[in-house]
C-alpha cells in the first residue's frame, strides 16, 4: 500500500473545490498521508508531478478525464502509479478501469494497492486515455465551456450536442494505417485507446486499454440526425456493423484534411490536423481493482 501521496485536485473542476477536504480525509483514514498540491491550469500538472517525484510513493488525482489527461506524461517521467479519484463530468477512464465514482470507493481502490498498467495513446505528441477525435466531438468539446460543465454536469454535454448536430456538415479526410489509404467525407473521425468516451459510450465492442492497439470509426453519412438511430450501437460499441460507419484497427494512423481542423483527445483541443495517432503500450501505471 502506498504511504505518501501526491495530490492533485482540479480546483475548477464541477466537484473538486467541494471534494477536496474529503479527498484528503478519505486518503488519510487509509494510511495515505496526502502532499496536497491545487492546480488551477492543466498546464502545471505533469510539471508539479515531476518535481516532487522523490518525495512520494504514488500521484492521486482529482478531476475529470481532461485532469487525468494532463497528468499522464508526468506520472510516466516520474515512474509512479496513479490513483484516480473521479470528480469530473464524465469520467470515462474511471469507468473503462472499474473504478467507483463515489470517493469513498475510489479511495479504497487505491488503499489497496492493486495495480494495471494500461496503454496511452498520442496525437502528435499530446496524449490521451480515452479518445481523440476530428470533426463532431471536437466542435462539441469547443462549445462545451467550463461554467456550462459546472452548471449543468452531464446535461451540459446533451445541451451542446443538439446544438453541434443541428449544425454539423460532412468534411473531406484521408485516413491513412498500416493496410490502407482512404479518402472520406465524414461528420467524424474518432480514435479510441480506452474503452469508453463521451460519458459511458464503447469505442468498439471488444476495446480495451490494454489491448495496445488503437480502434478508429468514421461516421460516413451526410446527415447528422441519423446518430439519433445509432444510439444504442454506440453504447455498446457495435456502431461497426452500419454500412455508413467504418471502423479500423491498427497501431498507428495518420489523418489529413484539406482545411486543418481541431482534435479534440479527452475532451481537450490540443492539436490539428495533419494529425499522427500511435500508442504507447504499457505506459501509465494505475491503482485499479
Amino acid at each position: 500500500m502506498p504511504r505518501r501521496a501526491l495530490l492533485i485536485v482540479n480546483a475548477k473542476s464541477r466537484s473538486g473545490a467541494s471534494q477536496c477536504d474529503l479527498a484528503v480525509a478519505r486518503l488519510k483514514a487509509h494510511g495515505i498521508e496526502p502532499v496536497y498540491l491545487e492546480c488551477n491550469s492543466g498546464d502545471e500538472i505533469s510539471p508539479l508531478i515531476v518535481k516532487h517525484a522523490n518525495e512520494v510513493d504514488c500521484v492521486v488525482v482529482g478531476g475529470g478525464d481532461g485532469t487525468l489527461n494532463a497528468a499522464a506524461l508526468g506520472v510516466i517521467e516520474a515512474k509512479l502509479p496513479l490513483g484516480i479519484l473521479p470528480l469530473g463530468t464524465a469520467n470515462d477512464l474511471a469507468r473503462t478501469l472499474g473504478i467507483p465514482f463515489d470517493l469513498d470507493g475510489a479511495a479504497d481502490i487505491i488503499a489497496a494497492g492493486r495495480t494495471r498498467r494500461i496503454d496511452l495513446g498520442l496525437v502528435n505528441g499530446q496524449p490521451f486515455f480515452n479518445v481523440a477525435s476530428i470533426g463532431l466531438s471536437a466542435e462539441l468539446a469547443q462549445k462545451l465551456t467550463r461554467d456550462i460543465k459546472r452548471r449543468f454536469g452531464r446535461l451540459g454535454y446533451a445541451l451542446v450536442a443538439l446544438k453541434v448536430l443541428a449544425q454539423a456538415r460532412p468534411f473531406n479526410a484521408t485516413i491513412i494505417s498500416e493496410t490502407e489509404s482512404v479518402r472520406v467525407k465524414t461528420l467524424q473521425i474518432a480514435v479510441g485507446n480506452g474503452r469508453y468516451y463521451g460519458g459511458g459510450n464503447a469505442v468498439e465492442k471488444d476495446a480495451a486499454i490494454d489491448d495496445q492497439h488503437l480502434d478508429l470509426y468514421s461516421l460516413e453519412f451526410r446527415r447528422a440526425w441519423k446518430l439519433a438511430l445509432m444510439a444504442r450501437s454506440f453504447r455498446y460499441g457495435e456502431h461497426g456493423a452500419w454500412n455508413e460507419v467504418r471502423a479500423v484497427r491498427a497501431k498507428e494512423f495518420d489523418i489529413r484534411t484539406r482545411i486543418s481542423r481541431p482534435v479534440n483527445a479527452d475532451g481537450e483541443i490540443v492539436t490539428r490536423t495533419p494529425a499522427h495517432f500511435s500508442i504507447k503500450p504499457c505506459a501509465v501505471t494505475v491503482f485499479a481493482p
